[in-house]
């Protein structure tokens, strides 16, 4: 039987993001509209990421803001891409996410990912330290043990957190996470939209040498796609500008509130800093329906994803709400069932 790219799921990662002329109050709000949303056009998960000390990036707080997510959907699943494990202890990580899988059973999971998100000052702010990223393997270890159910004689217990079925899936962007969720048998998500240089590589790593477990009896893969659909090619590509800047902004050492889209980027980088965000941002998607549901078909039939999780960094929300529902019809996503 044929491969059938639309047969892949999609799913979001959203950054609750800040937008110029706005505030953290209104970018949470849009969260909560955009998981209502996306559980309508049926995407199959919302995930929210951690970052410290980013003025444009409200889910800092990542597992208060899932709780509160949570409380305003029904379905859709909800969980951390990710957590950076290297700023908590397991046995904390292990608790705030069991306690929402006690509140919100089989809608919870935890993608977790050992870059510490921040710098070395909001490092030891956060009384944790980039060292710590190294004994990544042990903790992720010391997490799926909290999880696991209560042995006898345990001296330590994740409170809710033991028994409880939350899958956890490790992130990366190079080598060693593809290597880490292999021999551990659990699922795989790589940031591809930002990160995409070692994508196959991991991706053929991680196939390679992946170790069947109870949670993850096959190798299963996300990819993260930017994708930006509006009612035009011309449209889109101008929604564009507002990552493309972001990401200019951010090497530059001015990361700050999300900007507004321009009309024209060449006045705005230098020749080398278009090559590096081009390249960064290689696993994107921008236009109209048409030209997303072509883009996406090429991104799959070439990487075969099990899944794949996009990203909308659009200024303007209508317009990011849009772009989502462009997205869902161009891949024939089957809009969510209301209750009766």
């Amino acid at each position: 039987m044929a491969f059938d790219p639309r047969s892949i799921p999609l799913s979001v990662l959203d950054l609750a993001p800040v937008c110029e002329g706005s505030h953290v109050s209104t970018a949470l709000a849009n969260t909560v509209g955009l998981a209502r949303h996306a559980e309508s056009l049926g995407y199959r998960r919302f995930w929210l990421a951690e970052h410290h000390n980013m003025p444009g990036i409200a889910s800092a707080a990542t597992a208060v803001l899932i709780a509160h997510v949570a409380a305003h959907t029904s379905r859709i699943r909800l969980g951390a891409g990710g957590i950076m494990l290297p700023n908590h202890s397991p046995l904390q990580v292990a608790e705030q996410f069991g306690t929402l899988a006690a509140l919100h059973p089989g809608r919870i999971d935890l993608g977790v990912g050992r870059a510490p998100g921040t710098d070395h000052a909001t490092a030891k702010a956060l009384r944790r330290y980039f060292e710590s990223a190294d004994r990544f393997p042990q903790d992720v270890q010391e997490l799926l043990g909290f999880f696991a159910p209560e042995q006898p004689g345990q001296a330590v217990r994740a409170v809710p957190g033991a028994g409880l079925d939350v899958p956890v899936w490790i992130l990366g962007s190079s080598l060693f996470g593809a290597q880490l969720a292999a021999a551990l048998g659990l699922p795989y998500a790589f940031a591809s939209h930002f990160a995409p240089d070692a994508m196959e590589e991991a991706m053929l790593v991680y196939h390679r040498h992946f170790r069947p477990s109870k949670q993850c009896p096959e190798p299963y893969v996300m990819l993260a796609v930017n994708v930006v659909a509006a009612g035009t090619d011309v449209e889109a590509r101008r929604l564009f500008t507002t990552p493309q800047q972001a990401f200019v902004n951010l090497r530059r050492g001015k990361a700050g509130l999300i900007p507004p889209p321009v009309d024209d980027m060449e006045g705005y980088w230098t020749p080398e800093e278009k090559a590096g965000v081009e390249r960064a941002l290689a696993c994107s998607v921008v236009g109209d329906r048409d030209t997303v549901a072509e883009g996406l078909s090429r991104f799959v039939q070439r990487h075969r994803p099990n899944e794949l999780i996009v990203v909308a960094n659009i200024h303007d929300h209508q317009a990011r709400l849009d772009s989502y529902r462009i997205a869902a019809g161009a891949w024939g996503l089957q809009p969510a069932r209301t209750d009766a």
